[in-house]
């Protein structure tokens, strides 16, 4: 049984918060706050900056929220509008919602899309928000100028039963122990001798999570055809992954041909957190080569 990275890590994305609190920054060089509801009318809050286009929409992963796009936010806003979200039961975001399914998080990317009239974008999201960003480009189409995944779309393969069967003991795992659960998949997202103050910032937030939050996602997962929707995507694809999970890039290309990644040496999950700088330069060639 495979399991795809990217639903490992939505248990756990980051959030370097000693970084970023709102509010608490200069205002002259804070992001503004702005509020907009999704379609199914939960709340949804994001921050933006800047105004040339294509916009740079950040999505975070599961558990975390816009704040862990601090560096990139920051770095981008001179030159692109920026945007970071928090999806529906993250961050400053509504939990009032029913479904907790990927097209459920696409909406939420197109609803900010649609509230800010953005023609032309870039989406980039890190675990969970790669294939979020997957359903927004194709719930908003002609829009995406490209996709960039961070750490997420290693390897692909189709969901059997066993799989399935793993999503729905990780949704009874986060009902019967949630901070024991969160602990194990924080641990198995880092290299063993990453940067302990960031290890332990990022278990912190995560065990702010919610248990049935994180289940109802996890059983959302047993029915969600991520390898059909990658082979289906028009759009280039690009990721800046870390080397703790191995990519296929030759077998992605043959699902996707317009697939492409940087591997980020002697780096876990969250690239952005761990070589902020590099990562930002690898975006950056991305963006300008993306039309």
């Amino acid at each position: 049984m495979k399991i795809k990275f990217y639903q490992l890590g939505i248990m756990v994305c980051c959030l370097l918060i000693a970084w970023y609190v709102p509010g608490e920054q200069d205002n002259a060089k804070s992001p503004e706050v702005r509020k907009t509801p999704s379609v199914d009318g939960v709340e949804l809050v994001y921050s933006i900056s800047g105004s040339n286009e294509p916009a740079l929409v950040f999505i975070h992963g599961g558990f975390a929220d816009r704040s862990f796009w601090v560096n990139q936010m920051e770095y981008f806003a001179g030159k692109y509008k920026v945007v970071a979200i928090d999806l529906a039961g993250h961050g400053d975001s509504g939990k009032n919602r029913v479904k907790w399914d990927m097209e459920s998080f696409g909406n939420d990317v197109c609803a900010v899309l649609a509230r800010e009239k953005i023609s032309k974008v870039v989406l980039i999201g890190n675990s969970l928000g790669g294939p979020v960003a997957l359903e927004a480009a194709r719930l908003f189409p002609g829009k995406t100028l490209c996709v960039v995944a961070v750490d997420t779309f290693h390897a692909f393969s189709e969901q059997d039963q066993g799989e399935k069967e793993y999503f729905k003991s990780q949704a009874a795992a986060y009902r019967a122990d949630f901070s024991g659960t969160m602990k194990k998949m924080v641990k198995a997202l880092f290299h063993a001798d990453a940067n302990p103050g960031l290890y332990a910032q990022v278990e912190q937030k995560m065990l702010k999570g919610t248990a049935e939050i994180a289940a109802k996602m996890m059983e959302s997962f047993a029915t969600y055809d991520e390898t059909g929707v990658f082979k289906k995507d028009t759009h280039p694809i690009r990721c800046i992954n870390g080397d703790l999970f191995p990519t296929e890039v030759e077998k992605n290309r043959q699902l996707h041909p317009d697939f492409d990644a940087v591997i980020l040496p002697h780096t876990g999950h969250y690239p952005m957190l761990e070589k902020p700088e590099l990562f930002n330069r690898h975006l950056e060639e991305i963006v300008k080569t993306s039309g």
